[in-house]
């Protein structure tokens, strides 16, 4: 056998394997066994580049070069689901179903809803092409090379598939691995996450697929999409892609009648906490692919689908203690330090508070034996106290009065609940917490920068402030030497972040109460840092989108020397400082005054340029159509009760080319 040959015997086993492990969980073969054959592989796929395969089994590793995730158009829209929590109102749905398909008959296919991230995998020619998240239902990421780490997806399906064809499912972190890595986390002393849900979306969005092959995510698939689907029958069509090679849940059911859907939700209610990978609720749909079209959709979502959301799990435990965190904006959070419990499958020992009046609320003493809930199954939270249960010297919470990080006393605004830490300059998590904030993604965009290190370099006394990250060298930060392609693609991403655009380096700052929207509004209109730093309060409040709040935070910023010397020092290190020039020659008052929503799928322009576009010309973006909406900018399919709504109010729709023409 020549190695050509060989190459292809080993890949095909090795997905057969991996099938076996990850889908079945009927392994054939010892882990050192696949370890020898995938040793194989790689040495002979190196010795013959000329043959890679980027569904290679040896690519399921990952790489740890950074990449950009493109927006991708998804061929059929991931429409979401109507929710309920009443069986009151399944009922309601099924009788909706008996109405809307005239009385014949149907079935029901019954499956859990897993608690994860949407994704959306095309195959073509038994090849997986490409993965896309569920994004705004009508565009996603394409996140292909990090969802090819996933074992349990194969990247190879059986040959007896479709050509061409679309699965959807969710991707998961078993709470298994999710307490392993928040153990791991908490002994790194890094922020821990807060659900399964959250840490698979992280992991996916990780611009290093290397992280994501560690941390073994799982992919469950329910959804068969394509234009030569084996059989009219959701659940058949289901079948036929377990027997492809794909993961489906073993606890889908097909039933006849509302009984029987009733039947399944109370099992699956109790039943669920046994499961590997959390779970919210039921879907249910109607079986049939012909009924479905005939029921049809309406803008959101399908009238043949509808999720039926469990109820949040409740435990009693005992407070042990209430300590307390600071934020980057300086804001202090109480939390609960609790008995552990288990709920909703995993381990809890802590809770969100809020703020004071929230303790208050349920005059919380040390001691006590409250009630938590997982909102949603996700963020666990204190509803409630068992006053028959407190301790006769039980003390009652009280609240701090100075920063438990630097001993600042603690303020409050005005029509604020939350207490802040004013020493914005001199608090070690603020500072941090800044710096942070600095480096990430919709700021300055240092991907070659984490948590990790900023606490690292924190601690080493290289940065104290954003600024002091222009002043890295590579010989700095290159260890023993070993370091040095890791140091150098830092110190590149630093210089490289000195041509962010300007409303991002406004955000960056990390103002309070100046988000990212209020940042943009805040560049465009004052156009330079120096006319920003010297508005005054009326100015700023003159400013659409600005309120007293945060004009006084504005202003305040600006009055304090170090923050005016770190600006002064990022202006030195040729950080942007103003508007470019093309936004400046760009941007017209053509747009002022008016309110736009903007609908549908665009030919020349994604949503987000749009977006930007009416923003320049002076224009406001609003998400939903109210009498006071200028005009509808449409694309195509817009959605038709927005179409309706527009129709009654009299609101004018513009098509993308007469936009582009109003604006020239």
């Amino acid at each position: 056998m020549d190695e050509k040959q060989r190459i292809a015997n080993l890949r095909q086993e090795l997905h057969e394997h991996n099938r076996r492990y990850y889908v079945l969980n009927q392994p054939t073969i010892s882990d050192q066994e696949f370890d020898m054959l995938m040793k194989e592989l790689q040495a002979l796929e190196d010795k013959h580049p000329e043959l890679y395969d980027a569904n290679s089994p040896t690519q399921r590793v990952g790489s740890d070069l950074n990449q950009e995730f493109q927006q991708v158009a998804h061929r059929y829209p991931m429409l979401s689901l109507s929710n309920t929590y009443n069986e009151q109102e399944v009922g309601e749905w099924y009788r909706s179903v008996e109405k809307g398909l005239a009385g014949e008959s149907f079935e029901v296919c019954c499956e859990l809803k897993y608690d994860g991230l949407s994704i959306s995998l095309v195959y073509e020619d038994g090849r997986l092409v490409r993965a896309v998240t569920r994004g705004d239902g009508v565009h996603g990421d394409d996140v292909t090379a990090n969802v090819r780490t996933i074992r349990s997806i194969p990247l190879i399906v059986a040959d007896e598939a479709p050509r061409s064809f679309e699965i959807r499912g969710e991707i998961l972190m078993p709470w298994k691995v999710f307490e392993q890595l928040n153990a791991e986390r908490e002994a790194a002393e890094e922020p821990l996450f807060a659900n399964p849900r959250n840490a698979a979306s992280g992991t996916l969005k990780s611009q290093k697929s290397e992280l994501v092959a560690s941390r073994k995510l799982d992919a469950y698939l329910y959804y068969l999409l394509g234009e030569e689907l084996p059989a009219d029958g959701h659940f058949e069509n289901l079948e036929k892609a377990r027997e492809w090679g794909f993961k489906i849940s073993e606890g889908m059911r097909k039933v006849r009648s509302l009984e029987e859907i009733m039947d399944f939700i109370h099992y699956w209610d109790t039943e669920r906490k046994h499961l590997p990978v959390a779970t919210d609720g039921i879907v249910l749909k109607v079986n049939s692919l012909r009924q479905q079209r005939a029921l049809g959709s309406t803008a959101k979502s399908p009238r043949w689908a509808i999720a039926y959301k469990f109820k949040a799990e409740r435990a009693c435990t005992r407070l042990n203690e209430v300590t307390y965190q600071v934020g980057r904006t300086g804001a202090v959070t109480p939390v609960a330090n609790m008995e552990p419990v288990q709920l909703a499958g995993t381990t809890v020992r802590r809770a969100t508070l809020n703020n004071e009046d929230f303790i208050r609320s349920f005059d919380l003493h040390i001691g006590d034996y409250v009630y938590v809930e997982k909102g949603g199954e996700i963020i666990p939270k204190i509803v409630g106290v068992d006053l028959d249960q407190r301790p006769i010297i039980a003390q009652p919470v009280q609240f701090i009065t100075h920063c438990p990080e630097c001993g600042t006393k603690l303020v409050r605004y005005e029509g604020e609940a939350v207490h802040y830490c004013p020493n914005d300059a001199g608090c070690p998590p603020q500072i941090k917490g800044r710096i942070e904030h600095f480096i990430s993604r919709k700021a300055m965009n240092i991907d070659s920068l984490g948590p990790e290190t900023v606490d690292d370099y924190y601690r080493q006394g290289l940065i104290r402030d954003v600024a002091d990250l222009y002043k890295i060298d590579v010989q700095q930060i290159n260890g023993d030497g070993s370091r040095e392609k890791s140091a150098l693609r830092i110190v590149n991403g630093i210089k490289a972040s000195t041509q962010v655009p300007f409303e991002r380096v406004v955000f960056a700052l990390g103002i309070r109460f100046v988000g990212e929207t209020s940042a943009k509004l805040l560049a465009r209109h004052f156009k330079t840092m120096d006319a920003l730093m010297a508005a005054s309060l009326q100015d700023l409040q003159e400013v659409e989108g600005i309120g007293e709040v945060m004009a006084k935070s504005i202003v305040s910023f600006f009055l304090n020397e170090k923050n005016r010397n770190i600006v002064e020092r990022l202006r030195s290190y040729g950080v942007q400082m103003a508007l470019a020039a093309d936004q400046l020659a760009a941007a017209s008052d053509k747009l002022a005054g008016k309110s736009i929503v903007i609908s549908g799928v665009f030919a020349h322009h994604s949503r987000d340029e749009y977006k930007t576009l009416i923003e320049q010309h002076g224009g406001k973006n609003v998400g939903s159509i109210s009498g006071k909406t200028s005009f509808i900018l449409a694309g195509d399919n817009m959605g038709p009760s927005k179409l309706q709504k527009a129709e009654k109010l009299g609101i004018p729709i513009v098509s993308e080319e007469e936009f582009l023409e109003l604006i020239k």
